[in-house]
């Protein structure tokens, strides 16, 4: 603020009052302080801080969150710190205490963890939905697996397959086991079958390391030289709705919901498509 300002004067006006006009040094002093401390007020203001944004997320939102968090930390100046993990995994996690701005999980687990109090009254929106499926290496033919026969006949004619670890608690996984128990082959896919933590899956085939993966289609679409093939046939398919919500805790109420209405408006429907899974 400059002298003049502090009289409610524009920079002319403020050199033309100071040469025509006379004040009396009382009337000057006075005015001098009142610029001071107006000056030493605005210097001692603090800056704003950006926020930082702690977010819990399942590993099948990560190709999404990772060309979101970018655009939003640009347009926001907020930084975004990410735990991913399988469902199972966060959910204890977040029931033992551990604590986040925004939590990002399938709905089920969501709407169960607000009634628990660990999640804030109605934030809860639903993000998207995807299915587990078959993926392949890019370029590679794609199996028939368009009945429950034939997806049979492709695991057992298939050299090697992974897909997420059941007792690690992967959605996919979990899942993925039980259909092969239902098909009656567990035992014959046993000796090629390669477990993994998480989404890891497509990478595996991507690089060859194995013959056919099973995962959250988003997660298999998202890996450079992986394919989806499809969705597990007939009443075999399922899909997942995942959901955000406010942690309870969260200091930053309006932070927070920024990036879920990020994450859920068009901009975010556009990349959640983009990485093979299906907006609300």
């Amino acid at each position: 603020m400059s002298f003049a300002k502090c009289f409610g004067l524009t920079q002319p006006e403020g050199k033309k009052a100071m040469i025509g006009y006379h004040f009396s040094r009382r009337a000057t002093l006075a005015v001098a302080a009142r610029c001071s401390f107006l000056l030493a007020l605005g210097a001692a203001a603090p800056a704003v801080q950006a926020a930082e944004v702690k977010v819990i997320s399942t590993v099948a939102l990560t190709p999404t969150l990772d060309e979101l968090i970018p655009k939003y930390e640009s347009s926001s100046g907020n930084k975004v710190a990410v735990v991913y993990s399988t469902i199972a995994d966060l959910k204890k996690r977040i029931e033992a205490g551990e604590t986040a701005d925004v939590v990002i999980l399938s709905r089920p687990v969501l709407d169960g963890l607000q009634a628990q109090g660990k999640v804030a009254p109605d934030s809860i929106v639903n993000v998207g939905s995807s299915y587990v499926a078959i993926g392949v290496r890019t370029g590679t033919p794609k199996p028939d697996i368009s009945t429950q026969e034939k997806l049979k006949n492709a695991l057992l004619a298939a050299k090697s397959i992974s897909y997420a670890d059941p007792a690690k608690g992967g959605a996919s996984g979990v899942y993925f086991a039980k259909v092969i128990d239902r098909l009656g082959i567990a035992d014959q896919m046993k000796s090629k079958t390669v477990l993994v933590p998480g989404a890891q899956a497509g990478e595996l085939v991507a690089k060859g390391e194995v013959e056919m993966g099973v995962a959250q289609a988003s997660e298999i679409a998202a890996v450079p030289g992986a394919q989806v093939v499809g969705p597990l046939p007939g009443d075999l398919n399922s899909a997942i709705v995942f959901a955000v919500g406010v942690g309870s805790t969260s200091k930053d109420l309006e932070v927070a919901k920024s990036l879920i209405e990020l994450l859920t408006g068009p901009t975010g429907a556009a990349v959640l498509k983009s990485k093979g899974m299906d907006p609300p």
